[in-house]
């Protein structure tokens, strides 16, 4: 049986985190979920087990404190799930200087203060750190200037805690999720469905819609990706270090040069 590990894991309150934090239970290991959301959060622990601390990772005293609350709890860290993230939409010359600064401390800032205050505990047990990234880090689109970056930004931070403390027994790798059915997402698709006149304006379609080129046809599911954020958790993983896994259902190597070969799309008029 594999060994107990203690794992925190932020942004746990919903989607890829919630997922992450239910799989990593049920699997016998110790998981303290951290979120800017109290409810969210105290609705996992209660059907987890889980430790919930609201916290909000861009306050370097929450970071403390959220760190201190794992090893008080279980004396050890042995995992870090760096999940939480925000997005605003906005081309360069359109972002707004607060929208911009509130993804950066967010989606940069907060990992690099969680990193820093749980490293030390984390090379005491030769453990392993997974940054839930993005497609948008390998690959843009439109209006998503802040989120892009931020995620670009967030994979060579990991690639660095890989890079300078692989040695010492510290792993650290990025999972690039695209289209996941989560909360954050579900208000993206809800906007998409109404601007592009979909059925009903509901998500679903506006998923369907979305996710049609994909090699998959589908969007993932939360769990789906906490299943490899788990096993990159795990000593099974034990020589990945650095790695970047795409979780996209083919979306990175898709060429959408090829879209006319294989799809009938009839672009939306801008001004309806």
């Amino acid at each position: 049986m594999e060994e107990e590990r203690v794992v925190i894991v932020t942004g746990g309150g919903t989607g890829i985190g919630a997922a992450c934090a239910q799989l990593l239970r049920e699997t016998g290991h110790q998981v303290v979920i951290a979120g800017r959301r109290p409810d969210p959060l105290r609705h996992i622990a209660e059907e987890t087990g889980a430790i919930a601390y609201p916290a909000d990772v861009g306050d370097p005293n929450a970071v403390v404190g959220l760190v201190d609350a794992a090893l008080t709890s279980f004396g050890r860290l042995d995992g870090l799930v760096l999940n939480a993230g925000i997005g605003r939409s906005g081309a360069v010359g359109d972002l707004s200087l607060e929208d911009w600064e509130e993804v950066m401390r967010t989606n940069v800032t907060g990992p690099l203060l969680l990193l820093r205050e749980a490293i030390p505990h984390l090379l005491r047990t030769r453990g392993s750190v997974v940054a839930v990234a993005s497609v948008s880090a390998l690959l843009n689109g439109v209006s998503n200037a802040a989120y892009a970056t931020s995620k670009a930004a967030m994979l060579q931070l990991c690639r660095s805690v890989a890079v300078d403390y692989g040695r010492q027994g510290l792993r650290a790798n990025i999972v690039c999720p695209s289209w996941v059915r989560s909360e954050m997402a579900d208000r993206r698709m809800a906007r998409f469905a109404v601007e592009a006149g979909l059925s009903g304006g509901s998500a679903g379609a506006a998923y369907k819609e979305a996710t049609r080129p994909l090699p998959l046809g589908r969007p993932g599911d939360p769990r789906e990706v906490a299943e490899a954020i788990s096993w990159l958790l795990s000593p099974a993983a034990s020589y990945v270090n650095g790695a970047v896994l795409t979780i996209d259902g083919g979306a990175t190597a898709f060429d959408p040069g090829t879209l006319a070969f294989n799809f009938h799309i009839e672009p939306r008029d801008d001004e309806e």
